[in-house]
């Protein structure tokens, strides 16, 4: 799966990195990037693969194309993890949803 400039933005949004965040981190010149997610130019391949594996890398999840539509999404961390087990586990009597 090749990223698109879409995701690419908006993976940086998630990460919450700048262009030039993202060109220091990639090795991409932030140029190319900038060009890439306004879509005026589409970078080569390896470029594109660059950039993925540099936002994957901070976090960022790339969703293929599932019949819903390509994303990005922010993959949660260990202690993120940890504390939605804690709540999902914590017992105690199951309430009712019905209002009286």
């Amino acid at each position: 799966m090749s990223i698109t400039g879409a995701q690419c933005r908006a993976a940086r949004a998630l990460v919450e990195w700048t262009r030039e965040k993202l060109a220091s981190n990639s090795g991409v010149d932030a140029v190319i990037i900038e060009e890439f997610e306004r879509r005026i130019t589409l970078p080569d391949q390896e470029s594109c693969d660059t950039l993925q594996t540099a936002l994957e890398k901070a976090g960022a999840v790339f969703i293929a194309e599932n019949g819903g539509g390509i994303g990005v999404r922010l993959k949660l961390n260990r202690s993120e993890v940890r504390r939605i087990g804690v709540l999902e586990n914590e017992g105690g009597i199951v309430g009712t949803d019905a209002v009286p």
